[in-house]
C-alpha cells in the first residue's frame, strides 16, 4: 500500500464521517461547522487527481464563501435547537 493510498482512504474516511456528522446532528450550527473538514478532505482529492484549480476553487468558493454565509445566515436568524 503506498502512501498516496493511505492519504486517500484517510480523505474517504474524513469525507464519509463529516457527511455523516452533517446530516444527523440537530443543531444546524454544528452541521456548517462539519462543512469544513468534508470541503478540506474534497480539495485533498482533487490535489491528488491533479485537478489543482479545482482544489483551489473548492477552497476559495465552498470553504471561503459558501460556508461563511451559511454559518452567517444560521446565526442572523437565530435557530433555537
Amino acid at each position: 500500500m503506498s502512501g498516496s493510498d493511505v492519504v486517500f482512504l484517510v480523505c474517504a474516511l474524513v469525507c464519509g464521517g463529516s457527511a455523516a456528522a452533517i446530516v444527523s446532528r440537530k443543531n444546524p450550527v454544528y452541521s456548517v461547522v462539519y462543512l469544513l473538514p468534508f470541503f478540506l478532505s474534497m480539495a485533498v482529492l482533487f490535489v491528488m487527481l491533479q485537478a489543482t484549480f479545482l482544489a483551489a476553487i473548492q477552497m476559495i468558493v465552498y470553504g471561503g464563501a459558501i460556508l461563511v454565509l451559511f454559518l452567517f445566515v444560521l446565526m442572523l436568524i437565530a435557530l433555537k435547537p
